[in-house]
């Protein structure tokens, strides 16, 4: 009985995934890498193939697990008790992977699989926000390399005394990424003593970490290019003598939702306006989930502030030490540890109150 609950499991497991269209996909993109021209734009080839391999990586698992499955209840079907210990050995590593897996379950939104456009912004607190900002911008550095995930910087202002005022990274290399990282989007609140003033005394500081499916495809988020106002203007950055020379720096507003997002860290304006379009597209995406809209045209501007009662979480490290999700309750007592990149708890813990 224990070997058919497991093959009913992964059956069903299976389905939920669906594997059959996971494969039909995997196909396609296959057949869009024997292209003659698929290495023209590397960049997208690069991104193609990531997608091909992970693909490949979960439908192999999958199958695999379903086939094996189904042996062993065969196996067990011919009722030879000289097998028995086999049997039972090889259920309890199969049930062993499968409740490893079984954590893909929890990742069934629309883009749970797509990597991550990040952007970390100070809120309200002047100069400590700054600072919070880039203890933010440093935790999720440290998560990523920790799970082996590469981080590259978009775009990043630096604050007037100290800090941050805001930084893009795009994120990839990891299976499910954005449906991970999905649960950090919002307000975090940081109450701790102020180094920055000389009474020492406490502050409260926020800052909004915005967390978006990156959409490369123009297909995956359609846009009216009639509600796009595109300038484009000298960069101000360093960033070597064409940069500074060119009106390469790209600046796109979305007309209906009042979205602007502004590139200059590449050399060339083509390479800056398909960077901010892919972030336009990724913040309309995030948007979409977030008002439950299907089309783009439906959609209203952002209006959360980085501001009190907004806050996702919040860290305090005086008068006490604490880490508390709003949402889920999760808290923990060792600041420092979350803070080095240990949010993991407060992930996993957003899935299970998601399932």
């Amino acid at each position: 009985m224990l070997v058919q609950e497991l093959r009913d499991n992964v059956n069903q497991a299976v389905d939920q995934l669906d594997i059959a269209g996971l494969e039909a996909r995997l196909q396609d993109v296959q057949s869009q890498m024997q292209q003659p021209t698929f290495w023209d734009d590397s960049d997208k080839a690069q991104e193609i193939s990531r997608t091909a391999a992970a693909l490949q990586k979960r439908v192999e698992f999958w199958t695999r697990l379903q086939k094996e499955t189904n042996d062993l209840l065969e196996l067990e079907a011919l009722g030879d008790e000289t097998l028995a210990a086999d049997i039972a050995d090889q259920h309890a590593q199969l049930e062993g992977r499968f409740q490893t897996a079984k954590r893909e379950l929890q990742f069934s939104g629309p883009y749970d699989g797509n990597d991550v456009i990040l952007s970390i912004f100070a809120g309200a607190g002047g100069t400590d926000a700054q600072d919070w900002a880039e203890m933010l911008l440093r935790m999720y550095s440290r998560w990523a390399e920790a799970h082996e995930v590469s981080v590259k910087t978009i775009d990043q202002s630096a604050g007037e005394e100290a800090g941050i005022k805001s930084v893009t990274l795009a994120l990839s290399g990891s299976s499910f990424l954005y449906g991970t990282l999905k649960s950090e989007h919002g307000v975090h609140r940081l109450v701790r003593l102020s180094p920055f003033n000389s009474d020492n005394l406490r502050q409260t500081s926020f800052a909004r970490v915005e967390i978006m499916p990156k959409i490369s495809s123009p297909e995956s988020v359609e846009i009216d290019e009639a509600d796009l106002k595109i300038d484009v203007y000298r960069s101000g950055g360093k960033g070597g003598q064409s940069v500074n020379t060119t009106d390469s720096a790209v600046r796109v507003t979305h007309i209906p939702t009042n979205i602007v997002v502004a590139i200059q860290n590449e050399r060339s304006q083509l390479q800056n306006k398909e960077t901010a379009m892919t972030i336009l597209r990724s913040k309309l995406a995030q948007l979409q989930l977030e008002q439950h809209k299907e089309k783009v045209s439906e959609l209203r501007g952002p209006n959360e502030e980085a501001a009190w009662g907004n806050q996702i979480r919040n860290y305090v490290m005086h008068p006490y030490t604490m880490v508390k999700d709003t949402r889920t309750r999760a808290e923990t007592t060792d600041v420092q540890a979350v803070l080095d990149g240990g949010i993991d708890s407060f992930i996993e813990a957003y899935l299970d109150a998601s399932m």
